[in-house]
């Protein structure tokens, strides 16, 4: 059976440069090894990948076979069997890491030991409806690590210290060396013994077991900006987790809760109240004080107000998170009608009964009521 171009194999061109080579065959490799592959006939797909870069990425059977074809590279490792001259752990490099869970080559104690930013925490702040919307300096309590104050992040009790891990002589990791039929497979795992530290303690800070961290509840003040809603989140810097090796800390992220109002709704930065009138008021209109974020306030009533009218008060809602303003007041009416009424009321109401007649008339539909019935929805 003829044997398929190498290049063919690897699917790039003949100029393709070493590095090109190198990624193709990387990219085939995740795709067939059979140690993770679900392809049919993977381990033979793998040989066969194998086999062309075994040629191609050596300069000079490259040269044989673009000259002699597969003739020119018989006998010289290029063949079927001559698999070993592949150094997969320089090719693979960190990708043995996702073949066997190792740490990889470049993914040992200079990766583990690089400085490492701290993880971000977050503290739910509950808020009454007046404070979300003025604003207010508040004391919070958050619990994270802090450096030991007993070995100062050391993690050896003090008078002791860490010392060279013997299992890895330091480096954090530990190589195996794993037979396969395509050769020698090198896998690097991180050392069971340091965890990848390259130190040991021998004996642990007993404060914090030999975490060189400890757990502490921190106090600070806050300001709250006026304008803040239910669901906003405030980033504070530098506040979270301490970072690792150096690396800088996490932030903390104020999450915000507001209290229900026994009056007041929100809408955006507008507040929504609703007010009950009598039917004298509604009427007659009325000077009625209503209750506002700043305090009590006037508002006229008009003659003839009907049920669920709205009346706006300007600038009394919620200030702007920009400092852009203020949202206004919107108050909504409601009539309420007497369902009890004493012997001077019920006589009033029936002089005003006969006043008024007793005709009643279809309401007519109105111009929106059409259009929607046009669309077909309610």
């Amino acid at each position: 059976m003829a044997q398929r171009d190498y290049y063919e194999i690897l699917g790039v061109p003949k100029t393709a440069t070493p590095e090109d080579l190198k990624q193709a065959f990387r990219n085939l490799a995740r795709k067939y090894h059979p140690d993770v592959s679900k392809e049919e006939h993977a381990e033979e797909r793998f040989k066969e990948i194998n086999e062309a870069y075994a040629v191609l990425s050596d300069e000079q059977k490259r040269a044989a076979y673009d000259r002699f074809g597969h003739a020119g590279v018989n006998g010289m490792g290029g063949a079927p069997g001559g698999y070993n001259t592949v150094d997969l752990s320089d090719i693979f490099g960190d990708l043995f890491s996702d073949f066997f869970g190792g740490g990889g080559s470049r993914g040992g104690r200079r990766t583990r030991n690089m400085p490492r930013r701290g993880d971000d925490l977050q503290y739910p702040v509950q808020l009454t409806f007046e404070e979300s919307v003025f604003g207010i300096e508040k004391e919070i309590a958050i619990t994270r690590d802090e450096t030991c104050h007993t070995c100062h992040g050391n993690r050896a009790e003090p008078g002791t210290s860490p010392v060279r891990c013997t299992t890895c002589g330091g480096s954090g990791e530990v190589r195996q060396t794993r037979q396969s039929i395509f050769g020698a497979m090198v896998q690097v795992t991180t050392c069971p013994a340091c965890r990848g530290t390259g130190e040991t303690i021998p004996t642990p800070c007993r404060t914090c077991n030999g975490r060189g961290l400890e757990r502490k509840i921190i106090r600070k003040l806050v300001n709250i900006p006026a304008g803040v809603d239910a669901g906003n989140q405030m980033r504070i810097s530098g506040e979270g987790q301490p970072g690792v090796n150096g690396g800088p800390a996490g932030d903390l992220y104020l999450v915000i809760d507001v209290k229900p109002h026994k009056y007041f709704r929100r809408r955006n930065n507008d507040i929504m109240l609703d007010l009950n009138i009598n039917i004298a008021q509604a009427t007659l209109g009325s000077e009625i004080t209503v209750p506002t974020v700043d305090g009590d306030e006037k508002l006229m009533i008009p003659a003839g107000t009907q049920p669920g009218k709205v009346i706006t008060m300007r600038g009394k809602g919620v200030p702007s998170v920009r400092g852009t303003g203020r949202g206004d007041q919107h108050v909504v009416v409601n009539v309420e009608v007497p369902t009890r009424l004493n012997a001077d009321q019920r006589k009033l109401f029936e002089e005003l009964a006969k006043s008024l007649g007793t005709e009643v008339r279809p309401q007519e539909r109105g111009f929106f009521d059409k259009i929607k019935e046009v669309l077909g929805v309610d």
